[in-house]
């Protein structure tokens, strides 16, 4: 560093040297000469300027502002600056059409060097930017190299990375059926339905390298409910529908699809449909204790889904938790969306239980059923007792006195069972959820054989 110092120092002392032979004494002999023409005329200038104090002061004031000046341009010229500029697109030149080039980054950083000025001038200057020329390359791998166009001489470049190796590919094509995907479908309106989607293509062509084409699965146009110009039912049009290829994994394949875009013609439905509420206790009350009656704040509702799913739902279950309970309540109920159901009309209910003391009632003579039972076999009781069996009834006797044996259903479920006799469990349920059910005979026997 000391010798980079007296070198700078040396230079200085001949710029400062140059410039007294060239500036100072010239001027000098000049002040002398003028001196002389106005010596006649003007004794004081004459006396003044003919001092050698005065001329070695101005002599002294020139030679400090030509330092200052030398000195100034000097520090310009030594001072030096860099400065990168980051992500800057990478431009290839080849054939397209032929081939598939990969390795060969996006963006890179330029480091610019030079005085401060120059780096300002650059950046405000067109150029050609960061280029790599890979005409007359064959398929292969190769490492090449990028340039960068900069008109200001003065600057010096670095690229980071300046040499990257590519491999180029033979482009070939192929055509893949096209299908779609519904993007943010929780984004329309809950009472809607998307019931058809018809796009103005059904297949489109791939191209890349031929390993990338082996990857893609399936071709999808994205549609997204977010471009959707309204959300009411109807249909509409969507252009330029974006498409992706994709792997068996569901990942995204960079290739080439043609045409880039497609267009779509959406339907949107609101199938909707009115239930009835059905309201179910669960639960046991308190001993003696009975449902006198249940209501509710609304008798049905309207539900929103999809029309295969609404085919399937006739009421809409609600649940009560009465276990005991042993006066009236009020409960305040969130209704449960069925699967398939997007939307209900009503988001809660208020369910009032009215509790009475409990009673018995017996029905004699309630014909036994049978569910599940194998279509190559045949069943029958093994006795006339076998067929038949008394359900107690237990309930407010209110309920009791207004119901018949119509709403009991006595079965026995014989799922898994083959020939011969088998004892089985006897099951009872009724229609009114305001009363429970149970079997004085709790098993029966029955007699099963090949058809």
């Amino acid at each position: 560093m000391k010798k980079i110092i007296r070198g700078i120092g040396k230079i200085f002392s001949h710029i400062g040297s140059f410039f007294d032979k060239i500036l100072i004494t010239p001027i000098t002999k000049l002040l002398l000469k003028i001196s002389d023409i106005y010596k006649r005329n003007t004794k004081n200038i004459e006396r003044f300027i003919g001092k050698k104090q005065t001329l070695i002061v101005i002599s002294l004031l020139l030679a400090v502002c030509v330092f200052l000046i030398v000195d100034s341009e000097s520090s310009t010229l030594i001072d030096q600056y860099a400065e990168v500029l980051y992500d800057q697109p990478v431009t290839a030149t080849y054939n397209e059409e032929a081939y598939v080039v990969e390795g060969l980054p996006e963006t890179v950083d330029i480091t610019l060097v030079g005085q401060k000025r120059h780096i300002f001038l650059a950046k405000q200057s067109p150029n050609d930017g960061v280029t790599v020329d890979l005409t007359g390359l064959k398929p292969g791998q190769h490492k090449v190299t990028l340039r960068y166009t900069q008109k200001i001489g003065s600057l010096d470049y670095r690229l980071d990375p300046s040499t990257v190796t590519i491999t180029i590919y033979d482009k070939v094509s192929e055509t893949k059926s096209l299908t779609y995907d519904i993007l943010h479908q929780d984004n329309l309106d809950s009472r809607l339905n998307i019931s058809n989607v018809e796009l103005d293509r059904s297949e489109v062509i791939v191209k890349g390298a031929e390993y990338k084409l082996d990857e893609v699965a399936t071709v999808r146009a994205l549609i997204d409910v977010d471009d959707f110009p309204t959300q009411e039912a109807g249909e509409l049009t969507l252009d330029n529908v974006r498409l992706v290829a994709y792997d068996q994994s569901g990942e995204i394949v960079d290739v080439e699809i043609v045409p880039k875009t497609v267009t779509a013609k959406v339907t949107i439905t609101s199938p909707s449909k009115e239930v009835p509420i059905e309201i179910t206790p669960t639960g046991d009350m308190a001993f003696g204790k009975a449902i006198q009656s249940l209501s509710s704040s609304v008798s049905s509702v309207t539900i929103y889904g999809s029309e295969e799913a609404l085919q399937n739902i006739d009421a809409l279950p609600v649940e009560i938790d009465v276990t005991g309970l042993e006066d009236n309540k009020d409960y305040t109920v969130t209704l449960e969306r069925p699967n398939g159901v997007t939307a209900i009309s009503v988001n809660t209910i208020t369910v009032n239980v009215v509790v009475d003391d409990s009673t018995t009632r017996e029905f004699e003579n309630i014909s036994i059923a049978t569910e599940n039972l194998d279509d190559q076999y045949r069943v029958q009781a093994a006795s006339e007792a076998d067929s038949r069996v008394t359900v107690v009834v237990t309930g407010s006797k209110s309920v009791l006195d207004s119901i018949d044996s119509s709403i009991i259903r006595a079965y026995v479920d014989l799922s898994g069972l083959g020939e011969g006799d088998h004892e089985v469990d006897v099951h009872v349920t009724g229609s009114d959820a305001r009363l429970s059910y149970s079997a004085r005979t709790t098993k029966v026997t029955v007699r099963i054989s090949k058809k």
